[in-house]
Order: C-alpha cells, then sequence, then structure tokens
C-alpha cells in the first residue's frame, strides 16, 4: 500500500467518525481497524488509556504528554524517548525518535552518516545515499496556546508506534522520525490550565466566556514571556538552547513546524511569499518546498479542508522554526492551522471544534511523513548540494575570515562567540598576530572565525549588513546583525593566512578577574565596563557593601601602578561599618569574577589625574528598588524582556506591578519604575506622573515612549508622515502594501549620544539599536537631548525614503526632569528578544546609575 492511499484511509475514516459525532467529540480514529491494509498492535497504549480522556475532548496537560511518550516508549521497539532540557520552570523538554527496530539497532550508524552531508558531503556515493533513511524533524506548538499541534504530536506518536501495514513499516524503514510534542510546555502550561479550568461540563462557544479570553500574558510564549518560535537564531532561552542542540545532534533534512493563526482563517502550508524569501535560501529549497506542497494539499483535500499558500506568511527571519532549518542545509515547512481558542469557537466559517484542529495537524504530520518517504533521496542530495556547494557560496562574498576585536567589550564578544558555536561555527584563537582594517591583533586580543566552512552560509546571515530588499514588506524583523546587536567589531578579512590557533572553548576565556591581595591600599577601583559592572555593583550592593561611582575620568595609583578609567568607576571603600577589609575583599573579588569585571586595589585616595575618590565627583550609589509595569496595557513580550534582563542578567530583584492596581498601589516602595512597551490608559500616567515629581524614576521604552509622549508629562512632539499622500495615488489592491512600505517594522539604527551623560557610561559616543515602531519624535528647541540618530542612521534592515528624512537628529535618548524625579525614554528596545546586549547598558545605566542624573 503507497504512503499515500494510507494517508486516504486514515483521512476517510476520519471524516467519517466525524459526521457521526458531535462536533464536541471528533474520534481520531484511534480505534480503526482496517484489516489487511493497517493493523495497531494492542500492546501499544491508546492516547485516552493514559490521558483519561480522548483526544480533542479535553486540551491535554503537559505532564500527561509526558507520560503518554513514556509510556509508548516502555512497550515499544520502535520509540525512544529522551529529555534533551528544563524550562524555567523545571518541565521537562522531551523528544521521541520513531523508526524500525533495525534502525534503532544502528541508529549511531545512521546518525553519523547523516553527519557526512554536512561535513564531507563529497563523499558521498550515490549508492550511499539511496541507503540513507531522511531525518525528519516534528516540532509541535512552540507558541503554548497553539495546542493543537501538542494533541497532534500524540496520535503521530501512537500511529507510528502501533500501526503496521506496508506503507507504515515503510516510512519506518525510511524515515527516522524526531517528534518533539510541545516546544514551550511553560506557555502550554499556563494556557491549558485556564481553558480547562474556565469550561462547563457542557461547553460553551461564546466568545465573550472566560474560557475563551485567555488572560494577560497568555500562554503564547515562555515564563519571561519570550517568543521562543523567534529565538532560534539568538538562542537566549533554555528552551531555545535545548532544541538546538537537538537540531543539530540530528541535522535533518525536513522540520515541520505546528501552529495556529485567527480562527476565522482557514489552514495555511508553505510555500510562503517568494519574494520575501531570504536570499541566502537556495532555490532548490523552494522548489521541494512547492513539491511537498502537494501532499499537505492532497492530505486537506481529502478532508475537504481549504487552505492557502503564499500569501501572509514568509521566509526571511532566520529565527524562526520554519526559516532556521532553510539556511542549515534543511527544509522548514510552516503549518498554520484556524484556532478554536477553546473547545469550540464561533468563526465566520461556521463552529470550529478543537477536535478539527488537532485532525488536520494530525493529517499534515502524515502528509509530512508521506513526503520524506517519497522524495527521501531529493531530500538527502538536496542537503548534500547545500554543503557541497558552500565553499563557492562563501567564496563569492569575497570574505577569507571575520576577526572579532576581543579588546573592546570582551564580554559582549565571547557572548557573541558562544552563541555562533551554538549554531555549528568554527571559531579559532589566534596562533599569530593579524592585521586588518588598519588594526593589528595579537594572540589573546581577537578572534577568527573562518568564512569556508560548512555553516559558511549561516554565518553570512547572522552577521551581514542588509539595506537593500526585494520587497519592502516582512512577517517579522528585516534586520537582525549579531555584531551590531552586541555592539563588538567584527573585521572581513580578505583571505585566511598562516597561524590559525586551536578551536575557541567558550568559558576558556573570562573577561573577569579577582582583586589583588590585601595590601595597604584604601579601596577597589571597577571599570563600568557596561554590564559586567551593572551585575558586579548589583551583587556588591545585594552584600550591604557601599559603592561609590567617579562621574569624571581618573588615573588612580595601583599595586600595579598607574591607571586611567573613563567615567563611571566604581569606587569600593575597605573600610564598612560592620565589614572587615579582608571580608571586603574577598567578596569583591569573587563578584568580580562572577560577573565577569576587574577589581583592583588603589593605594591612595589621592589621584595623579582627575578627581580624588572622596570628593563630590564620587557618589554615593543606592540600591534601586524597581518595579515593572505588567498586565493589561502593557506588551508582555517586551516587559518579559526586561524582567529576564534585570533578574538574569542585574540579579536585580523586581516587581511585576500590574497597571490596573497603580492607583491603590503603595509606589513608594519603588525608586524605579519601568515601562517596557504598551498603551496604559493616561489616568495611570498621570499618578506615576505625580510618583516622578516626589522623587521616582519613571524609564519607558519602545512603544511606551509614544504613549508617554502623547499624555503630555514630556515635551516631545511627533514628527508626523502623511502616509495618506504618499499612498493615494496606488491602486486600491496594492494600497496595503504601499503603506505597509513606511512601517519600520525591525531596523538597525545608529544612534549618537553624549558621551559624558551618565546613561552612556560603558558605553561611549555611539550605539547601535533595535527599532521596532515608526514614530519619530522632535524635541523642544534648547532641551538637552542624550541621544539622537545619526545622519546616516540606517545601518541595516528597510525604512522607506521617505520616512528616513525624517530620523536624523530625532530623539533617541531623553531625560526630562519633573519634580523631584526624572523620566527616562529610550525610543527603541534596548533589550530586544534578549539578545541586544550593546544598546541594553542604556537601560542597565538608567536602572543603576539613576542617582546621578
Amino acid at each position: 500500500m503507497s504512503t499515500s492511499r494510507w494517508i486516504a484511509f486514515l483521512l476517510a475514516a476520519f471524516a467519517l467518525s466525524a459526521t457521526a459525532a458531535s462536533a464536541q467529540q471528533v474520534p481520531l480514529a484511534t480505534e480503526m481497524r482496517i484489516e489487511g491494509l493497517l493493523r495497531y498492535d494492542d500492546a501499544i497504549p491508546r492516547p485516552e488509556d493514559v490521558l483519561g480522556h480522548q483526544i480533542g475532548t479535553r486540551h491535554t496537560e503537559t505532564h500527561l504528554v509526558v507520560e503518554y511518550f513514556e509510556s509508548v516508549a516502555r512497550v515499544s521497539e520502535r520509540v525512544r524517548v529522551r529529555e534533551h532540557g528544563l524550562t524555567h520552570e523545571g518541565r521537562p523538554l522531551v523528544h521521541a525518535v520513531v523508526t524500525s527496530p533495525a534502525n534503532h539497532a544502528r541508529i549511531d550508524e545512521i546518525r553519523l552518516a547523516n553527519y557526512r552531508l554536512s561535513d564531507a558531503p563529497g563523499s558521498l556515493t550515490g549508492s550511499e545515499l539511496a541507503e540513507m533513511p531522511t531525518i525528519v524533524f516534528l516540532g509541535y506548538s512552540v507558541h503554548g496556546n497553539e495546542a493543537s499541534g501538542t494533541e497532534a504530536a500524540l496520535l503521530t506518536l501512537y500511529h507510528l508506534a502501533a500501526g503496521s501495514g506496508p506503507a507504515v513499516d515503510s516510512i519506518l524503514a525510511n524515515v527516522v522520525v524526531v517528534i518533539d510534542p510541545m516546544l514551550n510546555p511553560d506557555g502550554r502550561n499556563r494556557f491549558v490550565g485556564w481553558v480547562n479550568q474556565n469550561r462547563g461540563s457542557v461547553h460553551t462557544t461564546d466568545s465573550q466566556d472566560r474560557e475563551h479570553r485567555e488572560p494577560w500574558p497568555g500562554g503564547r510564549t515562555n515564563h519571561y514571556w519570550f517568543d521562543l518560535n523567534r529565538d532560534w537564531l539568538p538562542g537566549r532561552q533554555p528552551e531555545s538552547r535545548a532544541r538546538l542542540a537537538l537540531f543539530h545532534y540530528w541535522r535533518p533534512q525536513l522540520v515541520a513546524d505546528f501552529h495556529e493563526m485567527g480562527g476565522d482563517a482557514t489552514y495555511f502550508f508553505q510555500p510562503g511569499i517568494q519574494s520575501r524569501t531570504n536570499p541566502n535560501t537556495p532555490g532548490l529549497n523552494q522548489e521541494l518546498t512547492a513539491e511537498i506542497a502537494r501532499y499537505h494539499a492532497r492530505a486537506l483535500d481529502e478532508l475537504g479542508q481549504l487552505y492557502f499558500t503564499e500569501e501572509v506568511f514568509d521566509d526571511f527571519y532566520y529565527g524562526k522554526g520554519s526559516t532556521y532549518p532553510d539556511v542549515n542545509g534543511a527544509v522548514g515547512i510552516l503549518f498554520e492551522q484556524a484556532s478554536s481558542s477553546a473547545l469550540e469557537s464561533e468563526t465566520r466559517n461556521g463552529p470550529l471544534p478543537y477536535a478539527v484542529t488537532i485532525r488536520n495537524q494530525f493529517a499534515t504530520s502524515l502528509s509530512t511523513l508521506a513526503a520524506a518517504h517519497d522524495l527521501r533521496i531529493d531530500l538527502l542530495a538536496a542537503s548534500s548540494e547545500f554543503y557541497s556547494n558552500a565553499s563557492r557560496v562563501v567564496g563569492g562574498f569575497g570574505v577569507g575570515a571575520y576577526v572579532l576585536d576581543l579588546t573592546r567589550g570582551m564580554d559582549r564578544a565571547l557572548e557573541l562567540a558562544e552563541i555562533l558555536i551554538l549554531h555549528r561555527i568554527s571559531i579559532h584563537e589566534l596562533a599569530d598576530s593579524v592585521s586588518v582594517a588598519g588594526r593589528r591583533f595579537a594572540p589573546g586580543q581577537a578572534l577568527l572565525i573562518p568564512a569556508d566552512q560548512p555553516q559558511g552560509r549561516f554565518l553570512r546571515a547572522a552577521v551581514e549588513r542588509v539595506t537593500s530588499f526585494r520587497d519592502s514588506l516582512f512577517y517579522d524583523v528585516s534586520a537582525w546583525t549579531l555584531p551590531l546587536a552586541y555592539d563588538v567589531e567584527l573585521y572581513e578579512l580578505a583571505a585566511v593566512e598562516d597561524g590559525v590557533g586551536p578551536l575557541y572553548v567558550p568559558g576558556a576565556r573570562s573577561s573577569g578577574s579577582a582583586t589583588d591581595q590585601p595590601g595597604e591600599g584604601v579601596a577597589l577601583v571597577v571599570p563600568w565596563d557596561g554590564l559586567p559592572a551593572a551585575a558586579f555593583l548589583s551583587r556588591i550592593q545585594r552584600e550591604g557593601i557601599s559603592a561609590r561611582i567617579m562621574t569624571r575620568p581618573i588615573t588612580a595609583e595601583l599595586t600595579s601602578g598607574l591607571a586611567s578609567y573613563d567615567a563611571g568607576a566604581l569606587i569600593i571603600p575597605l573600610d564598612q561599618p560592620e565589614k572587615g577589609r579582608q571580608t571586603v575583599m574577598d567578596l569583591a573579588g569573587r563578584l568580580a569574577a562572577e560577573s565577569g569585571t576587574e577589581a583592583r586595589l588603589a593605594l591612595s585616595g589621592l589621584t595623579p589625574e582627575g578627581p580624588d575618590l572622596g570628593g563630590r565627583s564620587s557618589v554615593i550609589l543606592d540600591r534601586p528598588r524597581v518595579a515593572l509595569l505588567t498586565g493589561p496595557g502593557t506588551s508582555s513580550t517586551r516587559s518579559g524582556e526586561v524582567w529576564s534582563f534585570l533578574t538574569e542578567r542585574l540579579a536585580l530583584p523586581v516587581s511585576l506591578l500590574d497597571l490596573e492596581t497603580i492607583p491603590s498601589a503603595d509606589l513608594e516602595r519603588y525608586d524605579v519604575i519601568v515601562f517596557a512597551g504598551g498603551s496604559a490608559v493616561d489616568s495611570l500616567l498621570g499618578t506615576l506622573v505625580d510618583w516622578v515629581g516626589a522623587g521616582g524614576r519613571l524609564i519607558a521604552m519602545g512603544s511606551a515612549v509614544e504613549n508617554v509622549a502623547a499624555a503630555g508629562p514630556v515635551e516631545l512632539s511627533e514628527i508626523e508622515l502623511n502616509i495618506d499622500s504618499l499612498t493615494a495615488s496606488a491602486p486600491w489592491a496594492d494600497r496595503g502594501a504601499a503603506r505597509g512600505a513606511h512601517v519600520v517594522g525591525g531596523a538597525i539604527l545608529e544612534v549618537e549620544l553624549d558621551a559624558t551623560h551618565p546613561l552612556s557610561f560603558g558605553i561611549g559616543s555611539s550605539v547601535p539599536v533595535f527599532r521596532g515602531t515608526s514614530t519619530f519624535f522632535e524635541a523642544p528647541i534648547g532641551a538637552s537631548i542624550v541621544g539622537r540618530y545619526a545622519k546616516a542612521p540606517v545601518l541595516g534592515g528597510w525604512v522607506s525614503a521617505e520616512r528616513l528624512s525624517l530620523i536624523p537628529g530625532s530623539v533617541a535618548v531623553h531625560v526630562e526632569s519633573k519634580g523631584q524625579g526624572t523620566i527616562v525614554l529610550l525610543a527603541d528596545e534596548p533589550v530586544f528578544r534578549g539578545f541586544w546586549m550593546g544598546s541594553a547598558r542604556l537601560l542597565s545605566n538608567a536602572v543603576m546609575l539613576g542617582g546621578l542624573f
């Protein structure tokens, strides 16, 4: 029996059972017995045997998903279940490897042979390819409240583990299937708990019912409210790091990424909009995507399910689950099912039961496996060709290697190196000195990244600056250049000379160091080098040790000689109340090393140059008490980025303060309140302005700046762009695209800073920022602005010419006094998606050093 006929039999049975069942209960054929065509092994537990409910009649809890996978693995020779990581909340990330027992017996041999496709593609003969199974990665529900995918994963596992017959046996013999049923367990747990707890024994389809109205922040995101589907490239979250390790362990040829979209839609599968395909993606990739689409179309046609392709969604940003594979020698496929949101919802297409959404996701799971089986040789050959052509493609860029500067911002440079290594990029130490761009780097001062390596195309896509595009619309961001995100220098070297050193190993070197040994000194001096110093300050203050900061540059006499420090140097006096000198020395040494900075002993408070250590330019810093605005009216993703940054990176306790509680909250408990994004109502902002006047510090960023400016507590005026007049002549069919072309949906801009202002300490005179909104502001004449956009501001990404003309000189960073307090405005998103560590220093300075301004 062919795989196509196998799918047709299954789906026909689903359709029959659906017509005979209620909308709430659509049996998904786990009880099917098609004698002679498909049989099921009674030794394999059905999902309902373990879950306690039939799939589609309830949302399955996360622990039951894991329990079912483990139950099947205990009795099936086809299934091996492994844990590949833990979430922030300690939930296991599990996957199943499903294939024939014969393949399992030589699974390491299969995996290592598969590595040759990328590591040594020219070494494989046609006959060897003909014997290799394809490897397929099925990833479900990276957005936790797009729940139908996980249920489909349970059914897929059951059918592969229990079913037998020519078609399923052939798939098991020729395909290794890696099933990740829950890419985001923490988010799913939030969502499933809500809908199951707010549903009666007889469900309702009323969209105003509590079950249908998931509260803020929703289950889409993980514990820190990160969108994990945008984290494949940055790799900042534990779920993403575990997933990347799993992906590169197996190096699949086909990846299926199962999502949901608005309930009034139908079903989407790729290909997406062709003009928005990333140019680093080979044409063969899109040809295979189109061929595979025919399998999905046939499966959904059997069900009478409408669908669409080549609209709405694109393949540009490489940080998503369906596009990341495209630059890793695989074919990624996005699936988007209209969401029921609850057990059943009313839509413009009629009632939509949860069970039907699961059925469709299961159908395309089966069609994916059928395509992987039938197109096995094509997929393997495409992967081999991707890597075989890597040297030629990379050679066309005219770069022999990249030199990563460690002399400026070593902490950020090493973090960037760590991210690249997550993606199988090989990075080397310098064996000899190297000259590039008028600079000479000795061993230890830089890292060398050869351009010609298997992952060379990915490397290029991660570091290149792109400002010209075939299309002016993007489903996601138009720029993500990693060196700009980390504000580090990555130089292009035309050719790799002799002297490439050993592979760099993360953690082998550290940018921090302990203190000198105790002596006759008076204080420890710590350079304000950005995030490491901020983390050190937070930790030392938590230990009850007082710290000062120098507001002007100094030269200090250290045990090792004279040393110059820029403005912002921290001074830790050794004589502290109830703390002995040795205690201060020991704590500072340990915390400096942990934070990635250095603490050195100053022999005297009298400085050869600059103000003395105890003068008016030496300001005592108080540990900030921080609240973050959350809840309805704020952006959960922007708030989550800040929450994660302040707690995980700076070790600060953060109070999450819902907007609705502000009128009744005791705001005197907080020195700093951060508004990370959203649209709070004016009356609530009025309460915050009163708090600022009494001495508080309000930090607003991104879209929150627009809200604060519109409410009137700061004197900023929006720079208007009349889009209506710009698009009036466009044909009606093109008018939406014409308007969209003027949206700044994700570009990289350069901001010029007043380097003497405390917000610029540890940064310098300019910094790249991520711009995710389209509103720009001008300040009143005579206002002292900390940061303005440069004359040629665009470093990467799309900005229309009309919009671009408004940007130079407009406000990027602004501080305004109100009574006894201040309002700090950061017009961009300083910790965007958790990997913009260059501009994150603006936020850390605003939080930690606000007492200076």
